[in-house]
């Protein structure tokens, strides 16, 4: 009989495996010695401890699934359990209840990392669907369209959810970026109308513009461009093509206008610039006449150089009021003597003059009697009115007497 540390071969050729449970029967061996017997046994459990490391290994450092290392456990555990090997097969049950464990480790970690991704990309995929919906609403059409296009990069990117959840964000996300497409695209369509409503009112105006074009009469016309080119900012913009063609031909007519005007605005300019030269001249010939001397011969050379004046046309209109100012002043002047003259040789107007100044003399003897006999009474507060009457009545009266001087006495 042959026996180690961990078995015994009889001598009937059974070959048995010391455990802890008490020996077991391994196989029986009729080749050949005990030792070799033994030592076939011994290499099947070498084989087992190499099995079993390198099942370690890959469960350390490779991504091997529980479900794939719990197979190979199994398959191992049957192996060891069915005694077929010779050496420390409770050894080798330790490592395989560790290695079991470690499987188990190994999965709760998967699963709490699958948990906290799933919770990451549920947290990621509902900020997305937010910022969608916030966009949905965006009336800045390019830069949000952008944005949208790169949502959805960065929704493909991001782990899948369970079924349910998954589809009812993705609905919410997709239902947000229709949103926005209808409304950009009713947006756009809206505006193509204005622009077309627009081409049409800015056609019209064009045509106007240019059968103005021709036109003299430069008050109303330049006027009427004025309206023209208001009208035309309230129009709004047209598409761009007939924007700028539209714009070419009416700012091209409003040119050929407003050149036309500019050069006959030059001749005139020309013409009223000599103009006031002439009438400048009129001015101080007419100043000479001042201060009036002989009347009568001062109206007819005023009247004269007023006649003069009149075949004279316009003059700038910024030096009109200066030039006419200075006529004026003289024919002013003339109207003052005339009307000196009236009063002196007016003896209605004399008289009326001289009764005024009587009427007022005497009330202001009156009131000087009056103030007397106040004072003599002590009576001093109606001596105070009188006094104040007094001096509007005095200031007539001073008044009157200056116009009585202008009649000569």
């Amino acid at each position: 009989m042959s026996s180690d540390p961990w078995g015994r071969v009889d001598e009937t050729g059974t070959v048995y495996v010391r455990t802890s449970d008490g020996e077991q029967v391994v196989g029986s061996w009729q080749a050949g010695t005990p030792e070799e017997a033994l030592a076939y046994f011994e290499r099947k459990y070498e084989g087992l401890v190499v099995e079993i490391g390198l099942l370690e290994k890959r469960v350390r450092t490779t991504d091997l699934s529980a479900k794939d290392a719990q197979t190979a456990i199994d398959h191992l555990r049957t192996q060891v359990d069915e005694h077929h090997a010779v050496g420390d097969l409770d050894a080798l049950r330790v490592r395989l209840d560790k290695l079991v464990e470690t499987v188990e480790s190994r999965r709760e970690e998967r699963k709490v990392a699958k948990a906290k991704q799933a919770d990451e990309a549920r947290a990621a995929k509902d900020a997305l669907v937010a910022e969608a919906e916030q966009l949905a609403q965006s009336d800045q059409w390019r830069s949000a369209g952008e944005r949208l296009r790169a949502l959805v990069d960065i929704w493909k990117g991001l782990p899948r959810l369970d079924r349910k959840s998954d589809d009812e964000l993705w609905h919410r996300f997709s239902h947000a970026r229709s949103a926005f497409s209808k409304r950009r695209k009713a947006h756009f369509a809206s505006l193509d109308a204005q622009r077309e409503d627009a081409r049409k009112v800015k056609e019209r105006l064009v045509s106007e513009a240019e059968s103005l074009s021709k036109s003299t009469d430069w008050g109303p016309t330049a006027a009427r461009y004025r309206e023209l080119m208001a009208d035309w900012k309230a129009a709004g913009r047209a598409q761009r093509e007939a924007e700028d063609d539209l714009w070419n031909r009416f700012r091209g007519a409003q040119d050929v206008f407003f050149a036309a005007r500019s050069e006959v605005f030059a001749e005139r300019d020309a013409e009223q610039t000599e103009n006031l030269k002439l009438k400048e001249e009129l001015a101080d010939e007419a100043e000479k006449l001042v201060p009036i001397t002989d009347l009568k011969a001062a109206r007819a050379a005023f009247r004269s150089l007023n006649e003069r004046w009149e075949g004279i046309g316009h003059v700038p209109r910024d030096a009109r009021p200066k030039v006419e100012g200075r006529m004026h002043a003289v024919e002013r002047a003339i109207q003052e003597a005339e009307e000196g003259e009236w009063r002196r040789t007016n003896p209605e107007a004399r008289a009326r003059a001289a009764g005024l100044t009587g009427q007022l003399q005497a009330a202001v003897d009156k009131l000087r009697e009056q103030i007397d006999a106040a004072r003599a009474a002590d009576n001093n507060a109606k001596a105070d009115k009188l006094s104040r009457e007094l001096e509007g009545r005095q200031a007539l009266l001073d008044q009157a007497l200056k116009g009585l001087e202008e009649f000569g006495g």
